[in-house]
């Protein structure tokens, strides 16, 4: 499969310094495990925040974490896309006989993102047996989707930022709020910032989609298994997403560089 080779060839190549490979990968992990203090610091001054105890709102941090982590590291691509744009590494892609999404998907893998996943994991492995949740199947099921699908998600919006890089070359940071601002903000249950946010999370930018409903599912505040698979509908935002970055390819003119 021609993304193995890829993906064996970004990993030698990071792993020829090994050493800045192992500082950044502790890097990544401490920038990270700072946002986590920052948690436990303050629920030892307050119990609980809008009802959701202390390992409760560690699923939350864990499952974005896991999930934007997952995207930053298979999606790294799209991140860099203005360089690509910029400097005419694009249009190499463009007349090579694979998807641009493919090829921009493969050109960036960064393996330094791993840290992360691994914080996200050590998480897990507390929070799940502490958190009271009686974990049966339909609960795992849960939880892997969140997972999978916030990483999906994360990707669209990924999209969203290359597909308008088309029509400014630069990026535009206010992207930033939804992809790294997600993962930040995505640490608490959304609803504890207001029923206006809440909305625009569900229905305009669907992270809720994948964080707080099935979350209330987990916890037992919600039965109806609906808000099981609510994680499967925040994936229809891939299509507007796919849509913008073909309708911008469509009007895509070369840099020159």
């Amino acid at each position: 499969m021609l993304y193995l080779k890829f993906f064996s060839m970004h990993l030698k190549s990071q792993m020829q310094y090994k050493i800045s490979f192992a500082l950044t990968l502790t890097g990544n992990f401490f920038i990270s495990f700072s946002v986590l203090i920052g948690i436990y610091f303050m629920f030892m001054r307050f119990n609980e925040v809008a009802g959701f105890s202390f390992q409760e709102v560690l699923l939350c941090f864990a499952v974005m974490l896991a999930a934007f982590s997952l995207a930053e590291c298979f999606a790294r691509g799209f991140d860099h896309f203005p360089l690509m744009l910029g400097n005419g590494e694009f249009d190499r892609a463009l007349v090579r006989p694979r998807s641009a999404i493919f090829l921009v998907l493969a050109m960036k893998i960064d393996f330094t993102r791993l840290s992360r996943i691994l914080q996200a994991i050590l998480v897990f492995i507390y929070a799940i047996p502490a958190s009271g949740v009686i974990w049966t199947w339909d609960k795992i099921f849960t939880l892997v989707l969140m997972v999978l699908c916030g990483s999906l998600l994360f990707f669209g919006l990924f999209l969203v930022y290359a597909a308008l890089t088309f029509f400014t070359v630069q990026g535009l940071e206010f992207m930033n709020i939804f992809t790294d601002g997600g993962r930040e903000f995505g640490r608490y249950p959304f609803s504890i910032y207001g029923r206006t946010a809440l909305r625009f999370l569900t229905f305009i930018i669907p992270l809720a989609l994948v964080q707080y409903y099935p979350l209330l599912y987990l916890l037992g505040r919600e039965t109806n298994p609906l808000y099981m698979f609510t994680p499967l509908l925040a994936l229809l935002f891939l299509y507007p997403a796919y849509g913008l970055f073909r309708f911008g390819l469509s009007r895509y003119k070369s840099t020159g560089s």
